[in-house]
């Protein structure tokens, strides 16, 4: 189905089906293992002991490297169509992409350094990939109502924004109640100190995520009106 996709509409397509299916294969894993509780821990604790720690350091790795891709195709989309319509500076582009790749760094991050293994270096690219992430989708946001009504409709702008606005509200929270929590550990249970704190903490984590899955998923329709093609040109002497 993704190969029947025009375009480089299956790029995206791909990201948004892998990135869902790593964390929901992640968090199935260890559920059942007894490692984690069912209502709603965090996404990491979800690929912190083995087996499920494989799967997710592999999987999230593998959609940091289709962000990437998706946000590179993204870039060099909204270069051509500023060609003819002139709606963003090219440096603008250009910082939004850089944003995002950084997110994409934070999430390899992430995928490398387990929560329990190295928490500092595991925190520092959660923040990175959450943080860059919210801001990479809030500039695309602001982006596509520039190139309204040629290259985008409002009720996609709209969406996006939405989505954007959604990922902005609970990424605040997510970062002040997790700085609250006095100890790190992926076995939480109802009634414990800082539970409260994980648990709200977790919820506004699952948001962003699904938030950044979901904006994704609005640049399927675009990528459909843009290929990549490869010259190769032989010179001779």
């Amino acid at each position: 189905m993704l190969c029947c996709m025009p375009g480089v509409a299956f790029v995206p397509a791909l990201l948004v089906s892998w990135s869902s299916a790593a964390f929901i294969i992640s968090y199935v894993i260890a559920v059942l293992a007894g490692h984690v509780e069912p209502l709603v821990p965090y996404i990491s604790d979800t690929g912190t002991k083995p087996p499920e720690s494989g799967v997710f350091g592999f999987m999230i790795n593998i959609s940091a490297l289709l962000a990437a891709i998706t946000m590179y195709i993204r870039y060099l989309l909204i270069e051509k169509q500023n060609e003819s319509s002139h709606f963003v500076r090219s440096s603008c582009n250009m910082f939004t992409l850089c944003i995002g790749l950084m997110g994409c760094t934070g999430m390899g991050i992430v995928a490398t350094f387990q929560e329990l293994a190295v928490p500092s270096v595991h925190d520092i690219g959660a923040s990175v990939a959450f943080g860059s992430g919210v801001v990479y989708i809030t500039l695309q946001s602001i982006i596509s109502y520039k190139s309204c009504p040629r290259w985008n409709t409002y009720f996609v702008c709209h969406i996006r924004m939405a989505i954007s606005v959604i990922s902005c509200i609970a990424f605040i929270p997510m970062i002040v109640f997790a700085s609250k929590i006095s100890m790190t550990k992926i076995d939480w249970t109802p009634g414990e100190k800082d539970y409260t704190y994980h648990f709200m903490s977790a919820i506004c984590e699952w948001t962003v995520a699904f938030g950044f899955i979901f904006f994704f998923l609005t640049f399927i329709r675009d990528f459909q009106r843009f290929s990549l093609r490869i010259s190769t040109e032989i010179h001779e002497d």
